[in-house]
């Protein structure tokens, strides 16, 4: 287990403090881990009702990070994965309590229904106003008999919103606890696992996945889902996920909802915006009228690897609710206006943009050269992404192969009656299509080989493209021969046409320079970042050039232009 912590038993109270001191506007109650308004006591006694939710942690942002004015009063927090107890509880009830009374907002969990239950009993004891709201929102288990119940997972955050919003507007506790259920039949949520997680007092995860398995409607502690199924692409689960809330919350084209794309864990941004797209089409195929939609860390189960999709039916009322001001540090800023389409904006062309000549009607030998290059380059991607992986950041083999797809569709565009304009084409394809580092030496390279070839179109002029490419390589870079990168490979062959060999020879010298960089240490590129480590495993950029140059030249042999 790696985590950053200082002892297990410490990380509630920890966490807490370290959320206190970066949010000046959320106060700890001494001897408890509940965090609370700093304000908590003027705001008892300014007539509102007070809202408090919790559980168990691990489930970070929530809930103290929706501790703040137009959502939480106070949040309770028992240790990871565990319901606070019941007195922890009853001390944060007694102390936002004002006239108003309370709202206690409960996951569906057993422990958190008998500790929140028994601190309202008490509280109403004591002659304290106490509700309880219990949300139960998951939609992956069935609501009938035989088993706990629905739990309670992101949806919550919602509950919490609306709540929040109706106390801070100054509502009855009637009122406020009767917008805080009715929000919370309003909710549909189902998420999938990616990988387990790991309690820090357990020291292991709570479960096991294979390398290829998900988990489908798991709950926030790793409780076992609906079933285990292989993974697929994201569209494939959003579809699945939306399918099974639509139809458990009864939802109907026409009908106004908004959406919380929720990170277990262990998700990156990238992949919780590919889900919302996928989301937001889904839902549009549907016929609902999406209103509002938010993606980030909202009820987490530690480094879980997944994601959850909340559906939230609205009106005007309620999104007025969910749009209402809140300092809550967890909340995002208010989304402006209804979700709808991106709006693209074309861009603008390039200045002084010469004609690239006329469009190529027939192949001649430089385009299937250049067809047969990205053909050896789409074919190698496996086997440079390994390479990658092992000195690099694994990306290298996809890349050239996207950069490949892209020069085969705008080929026939490059004017294939002049060799120069080809090259340029080239040049400009590989620099939009590869990105990265790859881009712009790649693209420097040929614009450099295609100023060779216009100024000598001779065959000493091709000979001397390589190599004035390879220059340009170098001076772009700032490496040489030596420092484990393409140049291993690039300098070689270009000095060896120069000198009048063959292309085969200097196949052979390009391949001799990619097998010397794997006896020596990288001086630039990400590899550099290994040091020894990089030793024993060919640098990929230079194995590239060698996978290209090979394909070229089986081209123009069987064109019969080989030399």
């Amino acid at each position: 287990m790696k985590k950053l912590i200082n002892s297990a038993r410490d990380v509630v109270p920890e966490m807490l403090e370290g959320l206190a001191l970066a949010n000046p506007g959320i106060a700890l109650l001494d001897g408890a881990n509940v965090a609370l308004r700093a304000d908590a006591r003027a705001y008892a006694q300014s007539g509102r009702v007070a809202v408090i939710s919790g559980g168990g942690a691990g489930h970070e942002p929530a809930h103290a990070g929706y501790v703040g004015p137009g959502m939480l009063t106070a949040a309770v927090s028992g240790d990871v994965f565990t319901s606070p107890a019941t007195d922890t509880i009853l001390a944060a009830i007694r102390t936002v309590a004002g006239p108003a009374g309370v709202l206690l907002v409960v996951k569906s969990y057993t422990g958190d229904r008998l500790n929140f239950g028994l601190a309202a009993e008490l509280a109403r004891a004591e002659g304290i106003a106490v509700e309880v709201v219990v949300v139960a929102d998951d939609v992956a288990l069935a609501a009938g008999e035989g088993t706990a119940g629905r739990r309670g997972i992101a949806g919550t955050v919602f509950v919490h919103k609306v709540a929040g919003a109706a106390a801070e507007a100054g509502a009855t506790l009637a009122e406020v606890r009767a917008e805080a259920e009715a929000a919370a039949r309003a909710i549909g949520t189902m998420g999938v696992a990616l990988s387990p997680c790991t309690v820090p007092a357990a020291g292991q995860p709570g479960f096991e996945l294979g390398e290829d398995e998900v988990e489908l409607g798991l709950g926030i502690h790793g409780e076992a889902g609906v079933r285990r199924d292989k993974i697929a692409p994201a569209d494939t689960f959003v579809a699945e996920l939306l399918d099974r809330i639509v139809t458990e919350t009864g939802l109907e084209a026409g009908d106004r909802v908004a959406l919380l794309v929720n990170n277990l864990g262990g998700t990156p941004t990238m992949e919780l915006d590919i889900v919302l797209r996928g989301a937001v089409r889904d839902l549009a195929g549907r016929g609902l009228v999406l209103e509002r939609a938010w993606r980030g860390s909202f009820l987490t189960a530690l480094e879980m690897a997944g994601v959850s999709l909340s559906l939230l039916r609205v009106d005007d009322a309620r999104l007025a609710r969910l749009d209402a001001a809140t300092s809550a540090p967890a909340w995002p800023t208010p989304v402006a206006g209804r979700v709808g389409e991106v709006t693209v904006l074309p861009a603008a062309p390039a200045p002084g943009t010469a004609d690239a000549g006329t469009a190529l009607t027939e192949p001649t030998p430089l385009t299937r050269a250049v067809e047969a290059a990205c053909a050896a380059l789409t074919e190698a991607e496996p086997h440079l992404t390994e390479l990658d992986r092992i000195v690099g950041d694994g990306d290298l083999g996809i890349s050239l192969a996207r950069g490949a797809e892209a020069v085969r569709r705008e080929l026939p565009g490059y004017g294939g009656g002049d060799p120069a304009a080809v090259l340029r084409g080239l040049a400009d394809t590989v620099r939009r299509a590869l990105g990265g580092t790859s881009g712009p030496l790649y693209s420097v390279l040929l614009l450099r080989a295609a100023s060779a070839v216009e100024a000598d179109p001779s065959p000493h002029g091709w000979r001397e493209a390589l190599a004035a490419g390879a220059r340009a390589v170098g001076e772009l870079g700032g490496a040489r021969v030596g420092d484990r990168t393409m140049l291993d490979a690039l300098v070689p062959a270009g000095e060896a046409l120069v000198g009048g060999a063959s292309l085969a020879e200097a196949i052979d010298a390009a391949a001799a320079g990619t097998e010397e960089t794997a006896t020596h240490s990288a001086r630039r590129g990400r590899s550099s970042y290994l040091g020894d480590r990089a030793i024993g495993t060919v640098d990929p950029g230079a194995e590239a050039v060698v996978i290209w140059l090979r394909a070229v030249a089986d081209a123009l042999d069987a064109e019969g232009e080989g030399a």
